[in-house]
C-alpha cells in the first residue's frame, strides 16, 4: 500500500513501545550493588512513559481530525410515507362499538397509515452542488423527506435518483446550500484488513454518534434483509452500527468516506451476534453517481449468468487454474448469455480482452458497459477456448430477478431409502416439494438433513438444497444418487451441482 494511516502507525508504535516496556519490567534484577543500573531503568521507564503519551496523543489527534473532516457533513434523514395496512382482526371485530377501544378502522379490510423512518445521510459535492447521499431503504416510499444538520438546521429534500441494487439514494435540498460542509469521498479499493474506520450517524435517534472499529473483511456478498437480491462487494466492520446508522458514512483514518453503512447482522441460526456490520463500498457508488444525478436511475449492462469464483477443488474438476476466470453456475432463461450460447460449467476469462479473474471484476466490467453493447466473451469449455459475441441487455430490477423473497420451506416428506455420505441425508423430490421449492421438474434429490461437522456441513450445504449433479454426472433420482456415491468414500472430494432459490451453484466438498 502506498501509505499507512496515522492511527495505524500510532497503534503500531504503541505496541512496539509497550513490548519494550514489558521487557524492561520483567528483566531480572542485577543485584543490590547495581545502583547505576537501577537509575538507568528508571530513566528508561520515564522515557517510555513519555513516548507512550506521545503516541496516545497522536492517535487521539488523528481520530479527532477524521471526525472533524467528515462529522459536519453528516445529517439526519427523517422520511414520512403512507403505507397500506391490513385489518389485523378481520371481520371478527367489525362491530363499530370496538372503535372506542381500538384505533384500527375496522370497517375496512385495507387502510392506509403513515410510516416514519429515521436514518443518516452524507453531504457531498457533485460538480459544485452539495447533495445528500443515503440508503434507498431509508427513503423508499416517502412522501416527505426532511434533512436535519448537526447544528439543528432543517431542509425539505426531494429524491433525485435511486438505485435499488446498491441501496443508494441521492437527495437535493430545498434552499440555500452554498455554505454547507461536504465530505471527501475516498478510495475503498485501498482498504486492508485491520484498517481503522469510524461510523458516524444517528443510531436510534441519538444524533451525531461516532463509533470506532476496524475493517474485518472486504468484498463480502450477502443476501439483502428483505430476501430480494444480494449486496455485492460490501465492507465488513466491527465499528458499532445500529438502526438509524443506515445511510451514514464509514470513514478511514484520513477523514475520507470509504463506505455507506447499511446492514447489521443480528443473529445466526437463532444465536445473537455482535460486531458484524456491513457498508456499501464507496467506489461502487462513485461508479454510478453521474447517472443517478443526471437521469435518476442507473443503466447497467446485463449478461444474465450466475457466477462463482473458482476454488482449488473446482479448478481441478474443470482442468483450469484458480485465477483463470469465473465459473458460470447457471444462465437465466432468455438472457443475453443463454441466447449467445453460454452454458453452465463455462469458465469466462475475458470480456473484450479485459481479464475477469474474479466475480467482482466480471460484474463491474459488465455493469459499467451500456446495455445494447456487443461484447466478445472469451471462455473455456471442456478445455477448449471459445469466443462468443454477446449483446448485453438492461439489467432487470431486483424483484424481477429474485422474486418477492418469500422462499418456501421444504415439506417434511417421509425419507426415501437413500445412502448417506458426507453428512448428507437426501430424499426424492415429490411434486409437492417441487412446487414448494419453485422447481420446474422433480429431477434430483433434496437434502433433508446435514450432520454438523461433516464435509457437507462445512461446504455450506443446507436442508432444502437440491442436488442435480455429482462431478458433472446427472442425479435424477435416488437410484442415481446411490449409484454415484457407492463408488466413493468420506475421503473423496466431489463437486456437487446444487439448485438453491431457483439458481444453480457448484459446491466443492474439499478445499
Amino acid at each position: 500500500m502506498p501509505r499507512k494511516g496515522p492511527i495505524i502507525a500510532a497503534v503500531l508504535a504503541l505496541l512496539v513501545v509497550g513490548g519494550v516496556s514489558l521487557a524492561w519490567v520483567f528483566h531480572p534484577a542485577v543485584g543490590p550493588n547495581s545502583g547505576p543500573g537501577i537509575v538507568l531503568a528508571q530513566e528508561s521507564t520515564e522515557s517510555e512513559s513519555s513516548a507512550n503519551q506521545a503516541v496516545t496523543d497522536s492517535g487521539q489527534a488523528a481520530i479527532k481530525a477524521a471526525i472533524g473532516a467528515v462529522g459536519p457533513a453528516v445529517v439526519r434523514v427523517d422520511a414520512t410515507g403512507t403505507v397500506s395496512m391490513s385489518n389485523p382482526f378481520g371481520s371478527l371485530l367489525d362491530d363499530p362499538r370496538f372503535e372506542r377501544f381500538f384505533s384500527y378502522p375496522f370497517g375496512d379490510d385495507e387502510f392506509e397509515q403513515q410510516r416514519q423512518s429515521l436514518g443518516s445521510g452524507l453531504l457531498f459535492d457533485h460538480n459544485g452542488e452539495p447533495l445528500v447521499m443515503t440508503n434507498y431503504h431509508v427513503v423508499d416510499g416517502a412522501d416527505v423527506i426532511r434533512i436535519v444538520s448537526v447544528e439543528g438546521e432543517t431542509w425539505e429534500a426531494e429524491l433525485v435518483g435511486f438505485d435499488d441494487e446498491l441501496d443508494i439514494a441521492i437527495l437535493r435540498l430545498d434552499g440555500d446550500v452554498s455554505d454547507l460542509p461536504v465530505a471527501a469521498l475516498g478510495d475503498s479499493s485501498q482498504l486492508e484488513l485491520g484498517d481503522w474506520v469510524l461510523a458516524i450517524g444517528n443510531p436510534i435517534g441519538l444524533s451525531y454518534t461516532v463509533t470506532l472499529g476496524i475493517v474485518s473483511a472486504v468484498d463480502r456478498d450477502i443476501e439483502k434483509p428483505d430476501g430480494v437480491g444480494y449486496y455485492d462487494n460490501l465492507i465488513q466492520t466491527d465499528a458499532a452500527i445500529n438502526p438509524g446508522n443506515s445511510g451514514g458514512p464509514l470513514v478511514n483514518a484520513y477523514g475520507e468516506v470509504v463506505g455507506i453503512n447499511t446492514v447489521i447482522a443480528r443473529s445466526y441460526s437463532g444465536v445473537p451476534i455482535e460486531g458484524i456490520n456491513f457498508a456499501i463500498s464507496i467506489n461502487a457508488v462513485k461508479d454510478v453517481l453521474d447517472q443517478l444525478v443526471t437521469t435518476g436511475a442507473v443503466s447497467r449492462g446485463w449478461l444474465g449468468v450466475y457466477i462463482q469464483d473458482l476454488t482449488p477443488s473446482m479448478a481441478r474438476q474443470f482442468g483450469v487454474d484458480v485465477g483463470d476466470g469465473v465459473l458460470v453456475a447457471d444462465t437465466i432463461t432468455d438472457s443475453p448469455a443463454e441466447i449467445a450460447g453460454i452454458v453452465s460449467g463455462d469458465i469466462i476469462t475475458h470480456i473484450d480482452e479485459m481479464p475477469v479473474a474474479t466475480t467482482d471484476k466480471l460484474i463491474r466490467t459488465v455493469s459499467l458497459t451500456p446495455a445494447g453493447t456487443v461484447v466478445q466473451v472469451q471462455l473455456i469449455r471442456a478445455g477448449e477456448l471459445l469466443t462468443l459475441p454477446v449483446t448485453l441487455d438492461q439489467r432487470p430490477s431486483e424483484e424481477a430477478l429474485y422474486g418477492s423473497g418469500d422462499e418456501p420451506e421444504p415439506a417434511g416428506e417421509e425419507e426415501a431409502p437413500a445412502e448417506e455420505l458426507f453428512g448428507l441425508s437426501v430424499a426424492p423430490i415429490t411434486q409437492r416439494i417441487a412446487t414448494q421449492l419453485g422447481l420446474q421438474s422433480t429431477d434430483g434429490v433434496v437434502i433433508i438433513d446435514v450432520t454438523p461437522g461433516t464435509k457437507g456441513y462445512w461446504a455450506g450445504l443446507r436442508v432444502g438444497d437440491v442436488i442435480v449433479e455429482i462431478d458433472r454426472e446427472p442425479v435424477v433420482s435416488i437410484e442415481d444418487w446411490n449409484a454415484l456415491i457407492s463408488e466413493m468414500s468420506e475421503a473423496d472430494e466431489p463437486m456437487l451441482t446444487v439448485t438453491r432459490g431457483g439458481r444453480n451453484l457448484y459446491v466443492a466438498l474439499g478445499d
